[in-house]
């Protein structure tokens, strides 16, 4: 049961509303998190959607960025994150067998995104300068600067998510992956 509450429509800050109906139209619905960060923080909405909309923009592909999502999420023990990352990421394209295998910390078996996996993982949870082989083995696997950018923006805005979710202990309103 979520501790904060979502807050009622009269009560929400009008900021809230039309990124309310531009998720809504994205996404098909207000997934419960996005509520109620929106009704406390419109701002932080806000910034988080933006976010997206410029990895949508980037370089990485859907696939990547979801599989970046699904372990961070993973590694940070946001269930709620998980959740909903696995049916965005089947959406986009990622198999059963490999959304198992994101989620449990193991190789894919493809071993560029395994590279990739393997670089936010590492950055995510460590601390301290990142060893320069872990960055030189995301290269060496195909991936940019750009690229390398912008996944680091995936894990933090992933972050801030699972950090809430695990603070608000959102309920879940997405299928729990098996």
């Amino acid at each position: 049961m979520s501790r904060l509450p979502a807050l009622g429509a009269e009560d929400t800050p009008d900021a809230a509303h039309a990124l309310f109906e531009r998720i809504r139209k994205a996404a098909g619905k207000l997934p419960n998190a996005y509520a109620v960060i929106g009704s406390y923080s419109p701002a932080t909405l806000g910034l988080m959607v933006d976010g997206d909309a410029v990895l949508a923009q980037g370089q990485l592909s859907k696939p990547d960025i979801e599989a970046i999502r699904i372990a961070v999420s993973s590694l940070n023990g946001c269930d709620y994150c998980v959740a909903a990352h696995s049916l965005v990421g089947k959406l986009a394209g990622l198999q059963p067998d490999t959304l198992r295998q994101l989620r449990a910390g193991e190789a894919t078996g493809d071993a560029r995104r395994d590279a990739l996996v393997t670089f936010v993982r590492t950055v995510a949870g460590t601390q301290g300068t990142v060893d320069a082989a872990v960055l030189a083995a995301v290269r060496e696997a195909g991936y940019t600067p750009a690229q390398i950018v912008e996944a680091l923006l995936a894990v933090a805005l992933i972050s801030f998510t699972n950090l809430f979710n695990r603070v608000n202990d959102t309920e879940i309103d997405f299928p729990i992956p098996n």
